[in-house]
């Protein structure tokens, strides 16, 4: 059966797994009265409430006696190493672009990768049906965004195709709407080469992901290269290095495939056999990992290896130590820290894990706050207790021996009458402006920035706060670039209880004139725990389960007076943003908290009065 490998990669939000929903469809893959629910290739949990997708999938459709795989791509640049291992298995991209918003940040960082691997692309300019889209103009910013990036003369000829994936139609003219995806399916088909492949050669397979069973263990997921693949072959597994073939018989462990499966609508389906071309599931191979050249024994040959980009953040994962540790969680102990984050490296290949010199704390490197929240946010579910650190951004050595830091492009859409104040809010954070555009008719002016990535630590939520909701942020990585040098930290204090108890009304009533507060009657504290932020810039110790004193005297109505606002409930997002180096977060299955690193009070006045001295000469 003919086969085409595609992948369709986007910008976040711009549609993707909504198309393949549709595509679903008309593809056949349901029944005409089966109940599906939306976005059904987001499957992770995490996925569905955050509306984002974070893993890669396989699935495939059949149309018109061809086999088209698809793999649905995240959209944020935290998960690129998703998209960058993905693109190794597929034959061309379907990039889809908002009709309105137009290429955005993650569009350059995906399309790059796509262009650089020499992949053909196939546009879809989404949306069209939204009250401000402008298809035309789109339209021309996605053959400049080639340009801009060196595409080929074939990579340039694409075909632009106009859509509306909810509506579940597509269109070669943005003007007549209507219809069905046939025109998609057949660009597919028609445009997309078949995979360049060997079906005459000896077994050869690249492991470009993993999965994993607890009735069979790991799964290797992956195109084969050439030749083909039977239930019980032995198979012998290559460790990442130069491509060519590996002379030395005992290199890379030797394991028999026990089941074999290829992909069709969102099942996989178990076959006997499979050829060159085609993406399968192969089970058996113990000690497999992303990267591996799977090969005949007797024709060892390594392929090429996957790079994925360094990561640019940094946080310290420690054992729970708090007051309350224990309480909540199943897995507290060093040990069990340490195995699950070393396990996740199996499949987060953008992720880093390294030993420090505490036994109980691990530094763990990703490649922003949303790959770095969503692991947090994993292992919390899982039943995990740990404490992080303030993320710090990793540095390099250039060159001529000068400091580096990671840059990011900012992109900003903001209502016109809020301009000024971005502007002035990321000045301060080295922020250099290289773009501003007002975005049609719809009263938004876009700016981009090119900004040190511990410049946009705790802006979303300022952010936020300066368009009324109304402005959108998104960031990714752009170079390494000179150190920008100091930035001026957080401006306020902290509220610190000074001893454990229970909140009391009385107590927050009296405390939140001068501070956000964090927490709300009923609330356990305990000595060092953040409780709010306060008004001003110093950290003040309070008594957050100090009780009414009670007399003989009585007011009328006075006890039923006290009247609360709402807390400001505390998100991994939120918090990561928010604390200084001398705090931690404490994670734990039914509790986010935050609370000083030194939870007596009169040692942390020491240890800044320490700080503070200057060093004997």
């Amino acid at each position: 059966m003919p086969i085409r490998n595609i992948a369709i990669i986007a910008h976040v939000d711009h549609g993707k797994t909504t198309l393949v929903d549709q595509m679903f469809r008309q593809a056949g893959v349901f029944r005409e009265n089966q109940a599906v629910e939306e976005r059904v290739m987001d499957s992770n949990p995490l996925e569905k409430e955050r509306g984002i997708t974070i893993l890669a999938k396989n699935t495939a459709v059949h149309w018109r006696d061809v086999k088209i795989n698809i793999v649905d791509t995240p959209g944020h640049a935290d998960f690129g190493g998703e998209v960058e291992r993905i693109l190794r298995m597929v034959d061309g991209v379907v990039l889809l672009v908002d009709a309105a918003e137009g290429p955005m940040p993650q569009t350059r960082f995906v399309t790059r990768k796509a262009l650089d691997l020499g992949l053909l692309p196939l546009v879809v300019i989404n949306k069209v049906d939204r009250s401000d889209a402008r298809p035309h103009e789109v339209h021309d910013e996605v053959l400049e965004l080639f340009m801009d990036l060196e595409a080929s003369d074939a990579q340039l000829d694409a075909p632009f195709l106009y859509a509306v994936g909810r509506d579940g139609w597509a269109s070669d003219d943005p003007e007549v709407g209507g219809g069905d995806l046939a025109p998609l399916f057949d660009a597919i088909v028609s445009h997309f080469p078949p995979p360049d492949v060997d079906s005459d050669g000896s077994f050869q397979m690249l492991v470009s992901t993993l999965d994993y069973s607890s009735y069979v263990g790991r799964i290797a997921i992956g195109r084969i290269e050439r030749g083909r693949v039977r239930v019980g072959d032995q198979v012998a597994l290559l460790d990442l290095g130069e491509p060519g073939f590996v002379e030395d018989g005992a290199e890379g462990e030797q394991a028999r495939v026990s089941k074999l499966y290829t992909f069709s609508g969102l099942d996989r389906i178990e076959v006997e056999e499979a050829a060159a071309g085609d993406i399968v599931a192969l089970s058996g191979l113990e000690g497999v990992e992303i990267g591996k050249t799977a090969t005949d024994p007797e024709h060892r040959e390594r392929l090429r290896g996957i790079a994925v980009e360094e990561p640019t953040l940094s946080v310290d994962f420690t054992v729970n130590n708090s007051p309350f540790a224990g309480q909540a969680g199943k897995y507290v102990t060093t040990r069990q820290l340490r195995e699950r984050l070393y396990k996740e490296l199996e499949r987060n290949v953008s992720l880093r894990v390294e030993d420090t010199d505490q036994p109980d704390t691990f530094t763990v490197s990703g490649r922003g706050e949303l790959h770095l929240t969503i692991l947090m946010e994993t292992m919390r579910r899982e039943g995990y207790e740990f404490q992080v650190s303030r993320p710090r951004v990793i540095t390099r050595k250039a060159e001529d021996g000068s400091v580096q830091e990671p840059y990011e492009t900012a992109v900003v859409e903001v209502p016109s009458d809020r301009v000024g104040t971005v502007i002035e809010k990321l000045g301060p954070r080295k922020g250099e402006m290289t773009e501003m555009k007002p975005m049609g008719d719809s009263g938004t002016t876009r700016l981009r920035f090119k900004i040190p990535a511990r410049g946009l630590f705790g802006y979303r939520s300022e952010f936020l706060t300066d368009t009324r909701g109304e402005g959108i942020l998104h960031h990714n990585f752009e170079e390494w670039d000179a150190w920008a040098g100091p930035l001026k930290g957080r401006t306020r204090g902290v509220l610190v209880a000074d001893r454990a108890g229970k909140a009391v009304g009385f107590a927050l009533f009296g405390l939140q004139e001068r501070a956000t507060l964090f927490v709300q009657p009923g609330d356990e504290a305990y000595g060092g725990m953040i409780v709010g932020e306060n008004a001003r810039t110093d950290d003040m110790d309070v008594n957050v389960s100090k009780e009414k004193k009670l007399t003989n005297m009585r007011t009328t109505a006075s006890d039923e007076n006290i009247k609360l606002e709402p807390p400001r409930r505390i998100t991994l997002e939120l918090a990561l943003e928010f604390i200084q180096n001398d705090e931690l977060i404490e994670v734990t299955p039914d509790a986010i908290r935050l609370r000083k690193r030194v939870l007596d009070a009169n040692q942390r006045k020491k240890a800044a009065k320490k700080a503070t001295q200057p060093a004997a000469v």
